[in-house]
């Protein structure tokens, strides 16, 4: 009879040992994949003039479509219209 207990014990603590292993491992699983930590610009979502969200900020849409329709940003331009000066007062 005393040994009945006995190996009732030895595989009562041998499942709770597995099942901490198990928690101790779904712990690290969760605290890995954690996205609690990203950064507020990651977790902005924009609507576009179809109405489909994106991630990309209007800002950025209207300088890409002004780069692929061949104009220049204010910016561009002036620093263009820099180089420009510069190129002619060293000659």
């Amino acid at each position: 009879m005393t040994k009945n207990i006995s190996t009732n014990k030895r595989n009562k603590e041998k499942k709770k040992r597995f099942k901490r292993l198990e928690k101790q491992k779904r712990k690290e699983f969760r605290k890995e994949n954690n996205s609690k930590g990203a950064s507020l610009e990651d977790m902005f979502a924009y609507v576009d003039e179809n109405g489909q969200l994106t991630s990309v900020p209007p800002e950025l849409r209207e300088k890409a479509a002004d780069e692929e329709n061949g104009e220049e940003s204010e910016d561009a331009a002036f620093e263009n219209e820099k180089k420009e000066e510069e190129e002619t007062e060293k000659q």
